[in-house]
């Protein structure tokens, strides 16, 4: 050819196989991102036939984590991160020491260095954004609670990874890598001087960025044009992240999130995230993609017990170890379950850490065809783990004495106090999530004095209502105790506000069997759910954009009758 085509040898190959594959995996009831894996391993140059270009394939999947990123980013607000800090903080930093004490030990039996054990250690303690992300969405979970403390865990790692990737290198010669002991600035003095950028680079996004973008994405919507606006919402992904990454040492994932946070502030947010939809998902497909043309086949064969060693601290020693942080902070078992799984796998930080520890020789080069081994099967594995969830919880509940004791334990944010009110113990309204919806509902039926009591799994929310004096109970609400504890069997009505809709159907089932007669409002975005809910008796369902239509239409009305 007169030209180089790798670009376009790439991406045509890596759509057209992946999404061939996909329709496949689907077809024989398999995750469609096994499809993508498969197809990566195809094109990829440890199989025989077309070999597409990694190095373009790796970067086409870091746009599509930008922009993955960004969109979550852009339905996250700052109060929603710092309204799980107190069990994702303390949760990540445990749970990836705990995974490379795993992932060292295990590298020190096999007779590796101290340094190249404890970076396959760290290598394996942090997920995979996209894998989470993409699951979470698929669930319909992402803007729940559960959802938001998976999110903001990662975002910890996420951090943290930031700092061991800065600090690796002059810390490699005495951990007995290339690098001398005396090259470069004291460790920490680098220490001082990432936190400082990092410091830096959020307070800049959220002092300047929550009034400057929002400001110029307004900008481009008053021309009217949609490519316009589209082109001002990819470029704000990638030349954010891109920047983040240059002048401040952070992730490209990272700066992208932050950058979606920010534009959240602009009342353009909802159709930002909707102009952007096509480009992630077409993205998000490369990054499975050129996961998969890393791996190596031969590894399964060369190293089969290695492999299962590896996938078995990834999927069984992470997942454990954060079902137990979560329930040591006293969250509830299905939140515990939920976070466990979402970490049941490794990705993107994995193999740019595998990549500079080989780089500074630290680790083996068989170290990073185990770690593609593990999280090729761990990824491919994630979405079995999150159908088993709701069917573990059951069994645990049915079977074990002690899963039962932990929805039923004593703790004082999960009953209400003696000194409560009679008026919050009969004919009160039970409102289910204190969230955005949650929170406007609470405040009219305070304004109308009309008592009423919130349900929240949220521990810190509930913290704060008691302290304002109002009636709250912590967990969650498809339990029935929860449920029982907020006197559910004397209300008058139950408001489920949150954006849990795979619960709602439990929580109407528990909420009916104590109370009979109860009516029950619900908050949907789902037409189809909404149908179904609606054709049970007692129950009115408020779909988001129905109700959003009727409110305009009536201001239209009022409007066109007065002229």
């Amino acid at each position: 050819m007169p030209h180089s085509v790798s670009l376009i040898n790439t991406i045509a190959a890596g759509l057209g196989l992946a999404l061939v594959l996909g329709f496949l995996a689907t077809r024989l009831r398999l995750p469609a991102l096994v499809g993508y894996l498969l197809a990566g391993v195809i094109i990829g140059p440890f199989t025989p036939g077309f070999v597409a270009d990694a190095g373009i394939a790796a970067q086409l999947a870091e746009i599509g984590v930008m922009l993955l990123m960004f969109g979550v980013g852009l339905h996250f607000s700052l109060d929603d991160l710092l309204a799980v800090r107190k069990v994702a903080l303390p949760g990540a930093l445990v749970q990836m020491a705990v995974a490379t004490l795993f992932g060292a030990g295990l590298a020190s039996w096999w007779g590796w260095s101290p340094g190249g054990a404890l970076v396959f250690g760290l290598a394996l303690s942090v997920a995979s954004t996209v894998v989470l992300l993409r699951a979470l969405e698929s669930l319909g979970i992402l803007e729940t609670f559960t959802g938001r403390i998976a999110v903001g865990w990662l975002v910890v790692e996420d951090l943290a990874m930031v700092l061991v990737l800065v600090l690796l290198p002059p810390l490699a010669g005495a951990l007995g890598g290339a690098a001398p002991v005396d090259t470069g600035p004291p460790v920490w003095q680098t220490l001082g001087l990432t936190l400082l950028q990092v410091g830096g680079f959020v307070l800049l996004m959220l002092v300047v960025g929550r009034r400057l973008f929002p400001w110029i994405l307004w900008q481009v919507a008053r021309t009217n044009s949609r490519e316009l606006f589209t082109l001002c919402v990819v470029a704000a992904a990638v030349s954010i992240a891109f920047a983040s990454a240059a002048l401040f040492g952070v992730s490209f994932a990272l700066g992208a999130f932050f950058a979606g946070v920010v534009m959240r502030e602009s009342e353009f947010s909802h159709r930002a995230a909707q102009e952007s939809l096509p480009l992630r998902d077409a993205f998000a497909v490369l990054f499975f993609v050129s996961v998969g043309m890393l791996f190596d086949p031969a590894v399964l064969i060369e190293r089969p017990l290695q492999v299962l060693a590896v996938v078995l601290v990834i999927v069984v020693g992470k997942s454990v170890a954060a079902c137990a942080l979560v329930l040591l902070l006293r969250y509830p078992l299905g939140t515990a379950l939920t976070v466990s799984a979402s970490l049941a796998q490794i990705g993107e930080f994995s193999f740019i850490l595998a990549a500079l520890g080989g780089s500074l020789g630290l680790l083996p080069p068989e170290g990073q065809s185990l770690l593609l081994a593990g999280a090729l099967i761990s990824i491919a594995s994630n979405p079995l783990w999150f159908s088993l969830i709701g069917p573990v919880q059951q069994w645990l509940h049915a079977h074990s004495s002690f899963a039962r004791g932990l929805a039923s334990r004593d703790d004082p944010l999960a009953e209400l106090p003696m000194h409560t009110e009679a008026r919050y113990l009969s004919r009160q309204v039970v409102l289910v999530g204190y969230g955005r919806v949650g929170r406007r509902i609470a405040a009219a039926l305070a304004a109308h004095d009309i008592p009423f009591v919130v349900a929240e799994q949220n521990r810190a929310i509930v913290e704060q209502l008691r302290g304002e004096g109002m009636a709250a109970v912590w967990g969650d609400a498809a339990d029935p105790a929860v449920l029982i504890q907020a006197h559910i069997a004397r209300a008058r009505v139950l408001v489920i506000a949150t954006a849990d809709a795979i619960n709602v159907r439990q929580m109407i089932e528990a909420a009916r069997t104590l109370n009979p007669s109860i009516e029950t409002v619900i908050r949907s975005h789902n037409e189809d759910e909404a149908r179904l809910l609606t054709q049970q008796d007692a129950v009115t369902v408020c779909l988001g954009e129905q109700e959003l239509a009727q409110a305009m239409a009536r201001t239209v009305l009022l409007r066109a009758a007065g002229t």
